[in-house]
């Protein structure tokens, strides 16, 4: 039980040996501290974790400003110079108190919170665990910087493969890129997915309102949205677009996400008539998609995924889970997202 954290012993002590020894106790107790455990891992151990663990990594240029939590390698800001605009939510918690997660290594809901991989049981929580975790600083410059999470004792007793996941921020000109790169140091193939999840804020300026905005869509298309049935993905219902655009209302996100599969676009554009400001997403090579915001929030997530949540019908099998990627032994995997802001 070494990889339990030494503040969680004493909880443990009285339970029973069988209990001690049940896989699925440990792992499900293990979750119900884990935000517990994060904290303490990243505020008590200051002298093993790398030195911009507490300080926001800023990267600026003539044009855009960012910073960077090493804690989840979470984008926590991105402001425009020229405009002053802050396009990056600001995490208010009454609505949705984070920014920008990483969604490893799986990307939405488990039935059940389980899964199993040869013959065990093993149990994560929506998004994964990667959010949540202390990266270190690998490089920095005025506008490069490279944040890298590596398997341990703790991650493999809920995700037993090893790996390396890095996310580098780029800034060039208007743009932000955040690219993902996943290493499998291992001989055995490694099964994962990745996901990103982040939040901008609308309205862009004051003298306009959420319903003033549209997502623009770069190719024509016919959408399906795939339904979400308490996280679990069910049977798709046409997703109307007007002249391939979505207009933006609250209403929208009532029934949770919009999940779409395998779109012909690679740029969405939130835009709109009022302004002459907004911002390009691109996105290459990522099969699902989803478009969310919290109640009646100011703001809009474009999400591109490597993975998918579990649909309400799947087995819970890790080798037949839809949107899994699959690494052989010592190979590499990279995909980039980015944020062109005008």
């Amino acid at each position: 039980m070494s990889w339990i954290p030494h503040t969680l012993h004493a909880a443990l002590a009285g339970k029973t040996a069988e209990q001690l020894f049940c896989l699925d106790f440990l792992v499900l107790f293990y979750q119900e501290k884990r935000t517990e455990y994060v904290h303490q891992q990243i505020f008590s151990s200051g002298k093993k974790n790398n030195q911009y663990l507490h300080n926001m990594i800023t990267l600026q240029n003539e044009y855009l400003t960012a910073s960077i939590s090493p804690l989840g390698a979470e984008l926590q800001s991105l402001l425009h110079k020229t405009t002053g605009i802050q396009h990056l939510w600001s995490g208010d918690a009454a609505y949705w108190g984070k920014y920008s997660p990483v969604l490893f290594p799986i990307v939405g809901s488990l039935k059940d919170d389980r899964y199993y991989y040869e013959g065990k049981a093993y149990h994560l929580p929506r998004h994964g665990f990667a959010r949540e975790k202390a990266f270190t600083v690998n490089q920095l410059s005025d506008t490069a910087a490279v944040f890298t999470l590596v398997s341990d004792a703790a991650t493999e007793a809920v995700y037993p493969f090893a790996f390396e996941l890095q996310l580098q921020y780029t800034l060039q000109a208007h743009t932000l890129t955040c690219t993902y790169k996943v290493y499998n140091p291992a001989d055995s193939t490694l099964l994962f997915s990745v996901g990103a999840h982040p939040a901008f804020a609308v309205p862009f300026t004051n003298d306009t309102h959420y319903t003033d905005y549209y997502l623009s869509f770069n190719k024509s298309e016919t959408l399906q949205r795939w339904k979400l049935n308490n996280g679990l993905i069910d049977a798709p219902v046409p997703l109307p677009l007007q002249h391939n655009q979505l207009p933006l209302a609250p209403a929208l996100f009532y029934e949770d996400a919009i999940v779409l599969k395998n779109m012909q676009s690679n740029c969405i554009t939130i835009d709109c008539n009022k302004n002459p400001h907004g911002l390009h997403f691109h996105f290459t090579d990522f099969p699902f998609f989803g478009i969310w915001a919290a109640k009646d929030a100011p703001f809009v997530c474009l999400e591109p995924w490597c993975g998918i949540a579990d649909s309400v019908l799947h087995n819970q099998q890790l080798e037949t889970k839809e949107g899994m990627n699959r690494l052989p032994g010592g190979g590499r995997w990279e995909r980039s997202w980015a944020v062109e802001c005008f």
